[in-house]
């Protein structure tokens, strides 16, 4: 009978070979564990000291918009985000802002998201940026907020002045006989249980003198 001695050998020597790889495997994937959890910790860091940047802008909008905005933070490992909810007799609007990284944990991502229902114009619905953490510049990230909030604030004027939305909300002053939004109402009177809307206090008043009872 043929010696399998040599075969022995070979066998073993298949799965030493394969102890070794699953030991390099085990070795490599803890080393680019904790190498993930650095650059998670360093995403933190950069979280609180951006925080710096981004909470002042974020509180300007607020309480330039006052009781027609309402602001949500969430705050959560390796993402922040703030969404506004505001409030609008013509469209439904949500805002979010959200700070996040890659899957890799190697860059940081600002996203801006607007929706508004319903779609009846055109706008920004969403901007992204991304940053590699080891490079992330606190003033362009400063002026990235500034022209998104900008940017917000003139899709919010142009909506509330399209003609699509404002269309069920249109009124007429009775004195000066032009067409208007209610929103932008100078001045109001009531009548015989009706709402008369003039665009100022002017045509309100003239209204006033050729109504005297």
């Amino acid at each position: 009978m043929a010696a399998v001695d040599s075969l022995v050998q070979r066998i073993r020597d298949e799965f030493s070979a394969s102890e070794a790889r699953i030991k390099q495997f085990q070795q490599q994937q803890t080393e680019l564990h904790h190498e993930r959890e650095k650059r998670e910790a360093r995403l933190e860091q950069l979280f609180g000291e951006l925080a710096e940047v981004w909470r002042p802008r974020l509180e300007t909008l607020a309480k330039e918009f006052g009781d027609r905005l309402q602001v949500k933070p969430t705050v959560t490992r390796g993402r922040r985000q703030a969404t506004f909810e505001v409030k609008s007799p013509v469209a439904s609007i949500k805002l979010g802002f959200t700070a996040s990284s890659n899957t890799d944990v190697t860059e940081l991502v600002l996203a801006y998201d607007l929706d508004i229902l319903p779609i009846l114009m055109e706008f920004e619905r969403h901007a992204e940026v991304s940053y590699p953490l080891d490079k992330v510049d606190p003033n362009q990230i400063a002026q990235w907020f500034d022209d998104r909030i900008v940017g917000f604030v003139k899709t919010y004027l142009a909506l509330h002045s399209n003609q699509y939305y404002l269309k069920d909300l249109m009124v007429e002053d009775p004195v000066a006989h032009v067409s208007f939004p209610k929103i932008a109402a100078g001045a109001t009177r009531e009548r015989g249980g009706k709402t008369l809307y003039f665009v100022s206090e002017s045509t309100a008043a003239e209204f006033d003198a050729q109504n005297k009872s």
